[in-house]
């Protein structure tokens, strides 16, 4: 498993940014492709054209709107340049002029001399703001990769862990075939999409494919359809395969639980022994069965442990 500190270049914004913000650079080329953004929140900068600089936090997108570009055009040539020049554009990543309004030249000089991209977008400030921040949230939020497999089934996301040679490909292509979906196989990109939740989906080079020891690498979205394949999907339950002679930590009864920590979330999770004779598939539905039926207050571990101590308390 490893992790990242994500941050996307200007020009990675450029690029992958919502269409309907229809964004152009009017100044700091130079900057577009060494400029980071690495914060997901983004501020205006009136506060800090009025002298409050302190407030600017570098690596965050700063929006210029209606009343910053109004507020510079009220001051004189040298107060305006005096206001520019306590900016440090240094410390911003970049700076997004909304409502395709246009910032003095002197806002778009200094822009070009410090290398800092100046951006502009039809778009309302208050709209502007949402897009982008919806954009960024998902883009900046903390990453890692995973390596096994993520499934859709029952319409839950399953990951299934283990190490290499367990037949975790071979269980997903069996589960395939019973009509459950591939998300990703062998590398799966996951990120915190909250306080509580995880989405996971695979890298771009690896989508629809599963790789089998003896087939190779299969097409599944060709073998079985678009219904066998999905693009993303939340995590919510994980799936631990161990040799049978490895696992000295089965629950016999099932009453304890189990989880796997991923990006500081706790995500629940069933042991499965492994062992020549068993239908991982099956245990497998049976686990995300037996899951679904716990976070509905149905437990048959616990019913089953109550039910024991009962019979103990009137036989006695």
């Amino acid at each position: 498993m490893s992790q990242n500190q994500p941050s996307i270049t200007v020009g990675e914004f450029l690029e992958l940014a919502p269409t309907r913000l229809q964004l152009q650079v009017l100044a700091g080329h130079d900057g577009v492709h060494t400029r980071q953004i690495t914060l997901p929140r983004i501020q205006k900068l009136g506060l800090a054209l009025a002298g409050f600089t302190h407030y600017i936090h570098p690596g965050r997108l700063q929006i210029v709107g209606q009343s910053e570009v109004w507020f510079l055009g009220q001051l004189e040539t040298e107060k305006l340049r005096e206001a520019i020049q306590n900016l440090s554009l240094e410390k911003i990543a970049c700076v997004l002029v909304t409502k395709n309004l246009e910032p003095p030249t002197e806002f778009i000089s200094a822009a070009n001399c410090a290398s800092l991209p100046l951006l502009q977008t039809p778009l309302l400030s208050s709209e502007a703001i949402q897009v982008v921040t919806d954009f960024l949230e998902e883009a900046l939020a903390p990453r890692v990769i995973l390596h096994g497999v993520l499934l859709d089934i029952y319409g839950l996301g399953v990951l299934i862990e283990g190490e290499s040679g367990i037949g975790k490909s071979e269980c997903a292509l069996d589960l395939i075939t019973r009509g459950h979906r591939l998300i990703s196989d062998d590398v799966i990109e996951v990120w915190s999409a909250g306080m509580e939740k995880l989405v996971g989906r695979a890298p771009e080079l690896l989508r629809e494919h599963l790789e089998i020891r003896g087939l190779g690498i299969l097409n599944i979205r060709d073998l079985f359809g678009v219904s066998a394949i999905s693009s993303a999907k939340t995590i919510d339950l994980s799936i631990k395969f161990e040799r049978w002679e490895d696992a000295s930590e089965v629950d016999r009864l099932g009453i304890d639980t189990r989880t796997s920590r991923i990006l500081e979330i706790d995500v629940p999770q069933f042991l499965i022994p492994v062992s020549r004779g068993r239908t991982l598939a099956t245990l497998v539905e049976t686990a995300v069965r037996l899951h679904l039926l716990r976070t509905r207050g149905q437990d048959a571990a616990q019913a089953f442990v109550a039910r024991h101590a009962e019979m103990i308390k009137d036989s006695g």
